[in-house]
């Protein structure tokens, strides 16, 4: 599933990053500890998260991270828009909590973790 399909889904709004809409969503990782991610996180996941800093998108390049989604209403700061455009990485908003939103993406299939 890609990213936009994603999007159109579960509703999600775009913040940041509308040149990635096209990259293959491959599993998800809910976590908001970066040196987590960074460690257990897959290559094409959606990463579902509260932070909102520029950071988040360090974590992301690394990884090679679908998208980016802030939950729970959570907004991205400004260089963090600024560095999801550059970057090409999606950042999408949801208002609801990340439990739930994991729940439902595992539901719709996205629920496999390459390696």
């Amino acid at each position: 599933m890609k990213v936009r399909e994603v999007k159109e889904l579960f509703h999600l709004v775009l913040a940041a990053g509308k040149d990635g809409l096209d990259r293959e969503v491959t599993g998800g990782y809910c976590g908001d500890l970066l040196s987590d991610v960074m460690a257990n996180s897959t290559n094409g996941s959606i990463w579902l998260t509260i932070q909102s800093h520029k950071n988040i998108l360090a974590v992301a390049v690394l990884k090679e991270l679908a998208a980016i989604v802030l939950v729970n209403g959570h907004q991205p700061e400004d260089d963090t828009r600024a560095k999801a455009d550059e970057e090409g990485i999606p950042i999408l908003l949801s208002p609801v909590p990340a439990y739930q939103l994991a729940g439902e993406l595992y539901k719709a299939g996205i629920n496999k973790n390459p390696e």
